[in-house]
């Protein structure tokens, strides 16, 4: 049975910052149980499918790993969003048996599915319902279970494992061991954190080291146990067991790099049966570190502050101000595509800029008394102070300017370009050397393209897909560049605008400062 979820590409992760709301991270956990069975000679092989409703579609958010041959999976990956309190969070969980490699959903068997709003979790904690298929009949006795838990703490632990002398379960080779991390849950029931790579052919295997949040692990508790499983992996999903033994976080950091803990995995049935059994290898833990992992909201309260530029391209192409079919004429609602662009951003920008005023700048017009084309010049006529107040930007006269000129001494700056434009770019190869340039500068660029114009090259800059280079090979150190086109938001609220034009600027700004090692100004050790 195929499965069209209704359009829409994969989301880029979290739902992008756009109001003066904070907003706290909200973990999902998912299970399922009595699932299914699509498969002829096996189980199915489940996998979980996230989907949130924006204007009312469903956008694909993100999914789970497969479980094999298994009709009542515990995933390990979880899913983490935004928790909004002034929105309801439309949300819809799909459950697939995977039968190929693709990433199309149509290309595997659906399972059933099951759609409620994040406050409807979050107020629960923790949900089970019957799972549904597209006629919202029951997908015979399936169920999805679904537990919430806030992502309060940003600190995250990283370990480092290994193993040693594990039990050989394969029968012309050796194991291909992985291990499964388990905390107690509110039922008195293990649940499952999280799981390692598989390491194929090797009782010494050596795991790559992961991170998790801290609260993900342990409820935050140190002391809390801590169950470590150890199995060999099968390609029918009857994975053999190895061993098993229990730790807490506060026993863990007492690894350091260069003083390993050791810890015997214990196969209990083995040690009930056998006398001389000692365990099923040893299980060595090379480092624990425990760290914090800034958010772009630690960094804003931190006392960052985004200070933020406007480029209004006046270039010949734009057309006459005073012909109503310029892109810069100003219609009797009193605005036009440039103005939209500007107030969209400016008004939520605005908010992170303690003085709210922005410097506004020009390129691409003649200029009086000598009529000569100017690729950089102020709005207001003014070069020594620059600066229009935020939100309402009026390069045009009718509102007037009001100029600002604050020298501020600030613990933490990050700069966002706004350039719009009508046209193409002609020296292409500079302005991508520009940018690579810009990608190790505290520093973000957004492009609103406005008109009907070709943008391919604006596109190539956003480096969503591929990795910008300038011409002489060098890679960006990040992404920094956003482009959207006007033209695809003439007939929505700018809100949407705002939301599409800002939607990567939190994770830009968070790159930034962890590439330079900066934690927020006012944050305590871990």
């Amino acid at each position: 049975m195929a499965y069209i979820p209704g359009g829409g590409a994969p989301a880029a992760g979290a739902a992008p910052v756009g109001s003066q709301y904070c907003v706290c991270k909200v973990e999902l956990s998912v299970s399922g149980q009595n699932l299914l069975d699509r498969d002829v000679t096996s189980k199915s092989d489940p996998f979980c499918v996230l989907f949130t409703e924006n204007d009312g579609r469903w956008i694909e958010y993100d999914r789970t790993e497969t479980a094999v041959n298994n009709l009542n999976p515990a995933f390990s990956k979880k899913f983490v969003l935004d928790y909004h309190f002034e929105e309801v969070q439309k949300l819809k969980f799909a459950l697939f048996d995977q039968d190929k490699s693709s990433i199309q959903l149509d290309e595997h068997d659906f399972l059933g599915q099951f759609s409620c709003s994040l406050g409807t979790i979050v107020s629960s904690k923790k949900i089970t319902r019957p799972l549904l298929l597209m006629n919202d009949k029951p997908a015979g006795k399936g169920l999805i279970t679904i537990a919430a838990q806030e992502l309060s703490d940003n600190q995250v632990i990283t370990l480092s494992l290994a193993g040693r002398k594990l039990d050989k379960k394969d029968l012309f080779g050796k194991s291909d061991p992985f291990l499964e991390f388990y905390k107690p849950g509110d039922d008195g029931k293990w649940m499952l954190v999280h799981r390692t790579e598989v390491i194929k052919y090797t009782l010494d295997p050596v795991w790559k080291p992961f991170t998790v949040p801290l609260v993900s692990l342990c409820d935050g508790d140190m002391e809390k146990l801590i169950q470590v499983m150890c199995y060999d992996y099968d390609n029918d999903g009857g994975h053999d067991f190895i061993g098993e033994f229990q730790t807490s976080v506060s026993q863990m950091c007492e690894a350091r790099d260069g003083v390993p803990l050791e810890f015997e995995c214990i196969n209990p049935k083995k040690q009930r049966k056998k006398k001389n059994y000692k365990n099923s290898g040893i299980i060595i833990l090379r480092s624990c570190k425990i760290n914090r992992d800034y958010s772009f909201l630690d960094y804003i309260l931190g006392g960052c502050q985004l200070m933020f530029t406007v480029g209004i391209d006046f270039t010949a192409s734009n057309g006459n101000p005073l012909d109503p079919s310029s892109l810069h004429y100003i219609n009797p609602m009193g605005t036009n595509e440039y103005l939209s662009a500007i107030w969209a951003v400016g008004q939520i920008i605005q908010d992170y800029d303690s003085d709210k005023m922005f410097p506004a700048l020009g390129f691409g017009a003649q200029l009086p008394p000598d009529w000569k084309v100017s690729h950089e010049f102020a709005i207001n006529f003014n070069p020594t102070n620059p600066f229009c107040s935020g939100g309402a930007v009026d390069p045009w006269g009718r509102s007037g300017l009001r100029g600002s000129w604050t020298t501020l001494t600030l613990p933490r700056q990050y700069f966002i370009l706004l350039i719009i434009t009508d046209g193409v770019i002609s020296d292409m190869e500079e302005t991508r050397h520009a940018v690579v340039q810009a990608s190790k500068l505290p520093m973000s660029i957004i492009i609103v393209g406005v008109g009907n114009a070709d943008f391919a090259a604006m596109e190539f800059l956003d480096g969503d897909s591929r990795t910008l280079r300038s011409h002489t090979g060098e890679e960006a150190a990040r992404d920094i560049v956003q482009f959207v086109p006007f033209r695809e938001f003439r007939n929505a609220a700018k809100e949407t605008l705002a939301k599409a034009v800002l939607a990567e600027l939190p994770q830009q700004v968070v790159q930034y400062f962890k590439h330079k090692n900066l934690p927020p100004t006012n944050s305590e050790p871990a």
